[in-house]
């Protein structure tokens, strides 16, 4: 649901390397965990490197990020 929100990139994330991927490539800005199957010690890095991870603004990035945007109709 959270991504039928206008201008927001949502991400489901599960562990260091999505983290990672989807602030880099996708420039998510909203970050969504699983209760069940992520601890709260697992949570915590997956939250510090998905908030430490700037967007890479390489233009194949932001192709992607503008594609993402266009099939939303923002």
């Amino acid at each position: 649901m959270a991504n039928k929100v206008e201008g927001v990139r949502a991400a489901l994330v599960h562990d260091l390397f999505t983290a990672e991927a989807t602030r880099l490539h996708n420039d998510s800005n909203v970050l969504a965990m699983g209760g069940r199957v992520i601890d709260e010690a697992q949570a915590v890095k997956i939250s510090d490197i998905w908030v430490n991870t700037p967007f890479s603004n390489e233009d194949r990035h932001m192709r992607r990020v503008q594609k993402i945007n266009e099939y939303k109709g923002e």
